[in-house]
């Protein structure tokens, strides 16, 4: 039996997508144990929410360091003390060296709010709204040194109403966030997934009809009635 992963996960603020996986850890959902919660910021939220739950948590602080590859050292041999299977980035607002990213090579995920490779960067929801897109949504993905533009793992898209404003649309997209990256997560933990030849591929992946979730994810049966 293969043991179960370890994750560390990196964050700079709330860490809404963090609680996401937290949660579906404590479910039973994602089979993979939260070794640690990094933070570059001392007043990220998410830091105590991860403790209220016996998560270990560290601080690395960019503004303690002259340069980002003193940073991105200090960070690695923060993160590589929970000897984690899969580094995971839920929010977590600093860019990465490239020497940083090619050490977690293929056990390094993100999740971006824009179907990439539209709208890299930051202000997607913005964006999106002021190109007149008819659909938006978010991207898990491996990291790579290309900023945004890693394998993609899965996708989910949601409509863009002519109502919306940046809060409406990035509360829709963000509910999508918190559906497809526990997924992602799971199927690394499972060892369904996999990079080859610079593409993600998911082992023994669900029916690909979806329209709006590739890889398709079926909805969860009604309840049943009493």
């Amino acid at each position: 039996m293969n043991a179960m992963k370890s994750l560390v996960i990196l964050i700079s603020g709330r860490g809404s997508n963090m609680e996401s996986l937290l949660a579906a850890v404590s479910a039973g959902t994602l089979p993979a144990r939260v070794a640690g919660v990094l933070s570059n910021r001392a007043d990220a939220g998410g830091l105590a929410t991860a403790a209220a739950l016996g998560v270990p948590t560290r601080v690395v602080d960019h503004r303690a360091f002259a340069d980002r590859e003193a940073f991105d050292l200090a960070m690695a041999e923060a993160i590589d003390a929970f000897a984690p299977d899969l580094v995971v980035l839920a929010g977590f607002m600093r860019i990465l060296g490239d020497g940083f990213v090619q050490r977690y090579a293929g056990r390094l995920i993100n999740i971006h709010p824009s179907l990439l490779p539209a709208f890299p960067g930051l202000h997607t929801h913005r964006r999106a709204l002021e190109e007149g897109v008819r659909i938006h949504g978010c991207t898990v993905h491996f990291v790579t040194p290309a900023l945004d533009h890693g394998p993609v793992i899965v996708q989910a898209a949601v409509p863009v109403l002519d109502a919306d404003d940046e809060a409406s649309l990035a509360a829709r997209v963000l509910a999508q966030e918190h559906r497809v990256y526990p997924l992602a997560v799971r199927w690394f933990a499972e060892n369904r997934l996999r990079l080859k030849e610079g593409r993600a591929l998911l082992d023994a992946p669900q029916d690909a009809g979806g329209a709006l979730i590739a890889p398709f994810v079926p909805p969860a049966p009604p309840p049943l009635s009493t």
